[in-house]
């Protein structure tokens, strides 16, 4: 059977030239679309995904403001920050890039930011209306994923998924969005007994883990289409949670790393902040 390697590449650059067409929309009618960020510390990774976004941003004509706080910030300068920029008119989109530094409450950052301009879909709100199936923010990457499925026509109805991992951020919405598109949906963790066992049962395999490597050729079922959210460094070079030269021997349909889920990441971003900004434009 031959390998699809789902170009994650393609797919975001038709959503961010539909972006700018959106942005230009509204510049006409007198919006300017604007997502502010705000970045906690000197996390290396951090500041590479941050300078991806506001590029991203330019490129598609959305205004960025990067607001930087130190290491040492306490949580009343970051909620501080993310109060006034609830309060600016001019944000329609707001986002504290994660991981936060130490001794800093995540939850209660995330809680405070208008649901309105929640535009990684990590609140409270968003998070519950994803679960009752109401019109929301979703965070970024498994919409992305969604997205990637609907570009490659890989149907999902009645098909067994099986996510690994079940974080707030990609674990637990994936498995929301592939429910609500009519899929089987099983959550694996690190609790999870025979996993290998769990993953072959797998039509569309969902890793999200964070493990260099973490899913070997054994774990997946022929034919499978094969989902790869990690980023992972190993000796300098960027690795997914998925071992691809073993997957690209079983699986139907493969995204690689880098050039997979990562860039409809951002696509999706920018399409969260010109919701944002088409539903509350000033």
């Amino acid at each position: 059977m031959p390998l699809t390697w789902i170009d994650g590449r393609e797919v975001a650059k038709k959503w961010k030239e539909n972006a700018a067409q959106r942005a230009q929309a509204l510049t006409e009618k007198g919006v300017t679309p604007h997502l502010a960020v705000i970045v906690a510390g000197d996390n290396p990774a951090s500041q590479v995904y941050v300078r991806n976004k506001e590029n991203a941003c330019l490129r598609a004509g959305i205004r960025s403001t990067i607001l930087r706080l130190p290491e040492s910030c306490t949580q009343e300068e970051l909620e501080g920050a993310v109060a006034a920029l609830n309060a600016d008119q001019s944000v329609h989109g707001i986002l504290v890039q994660l991981p936060l530094p130490k001794g800093l409450d995540e939850a209660r950052v995330l809680a405070m930011i208008d649901p309105e301009k929640d535009v990684d879909g990590f609140h409270a709100m968003n998070a519950g209306k994803l679960m009752s199936g109401q019109p929301g923010f979703v965070p970024c990457t498994p919409l992305g994923v969604m997205k990637l499925l609907e570009a490659y026509n890989i149907p999902t109805r009645g098909r067994h998924a099986v996510v690994i991992g079940r974080s707030n951020i990609v674990g637990k919405p994936m498995a929301m969005l592939l429910l609500a598109a009519d899929a089987t949906v099983t959550v694996c963790h690190s609790k999870t007994e025979n996993l290998a066992d769990v993953t072959r049962q797998a039509d569309i395999l969902v890793a999200a883990v964070g493990r260099a490597n973490f899913v070997t050729g054994d774990m997946i079922k022929p034919g499978a289409t094969v989902i790869d959210v990690g980023i992972n460094r190993v000796d300098g070079a960027l690795v997914g949670d998925v071992n691809a030269e073993e997957a690209a021997q079983k699986a139907a349909c493969l995204t690689p790393v880098p050039g997979g889920v990562g860039q409809m990441t951002i696509a999706m971003l920018l399409s969260n902040t010109l919701d944002a900004a088409e539903r509350h434009g000033r």
